[in-house]
């Protein structure tokens, strides 16, 4: 039998005295990635078990609001391609695109 390889994903968070995050990093060896900072992160896992997703969703204290709008429309863009990859729904996918336009519209993200 092959062996597996086996990737890991760290996530580092320096939190202040009242635990707020001051630093967010992240390191993925197979994808080049060594302890880089981030300013924000959303993180989401399926529990079947319990059929149910479980997250984290962390932002520096310095993310500045314009940016996290930015960060949450990509978000949602990546979700709605992520979506149509695991399901092939084409009509769902096209609605969810279209409140991702409707999504930017509303905060003025597009130029």
């Amino acid at each position: 039998m092959a062996k597996l390889h086996t990737s890991e994903i760290t996530l580092k968070v320096e939190l202040d005295e009242n635990r707020v995050p001051e630093t967010l990093t992240w390191s993925a060896q197979d994808g080049g990635v060594d302890n880089e900072e981030a300013k924000a992160m959303l993180l989401s896992v399926w529990d079947s078990k319990h059929q149910e997703s479980l997250k984290i969703d962390l932002w520096t204290k310095d993310m500045p609001v314009d940016e996290m709008k930015v960060f949450f429309h990509q978000t949602l863009v990546s979700m709605s391609d992520t979506f149509y990859k695991a399901t092939q729904d084409e009509k769902m996918t096209a609605t969810m695109k279209d409140f991702c336009d409707y999504f930017a519209e509303k905060l003025e993200l597009k130029k």
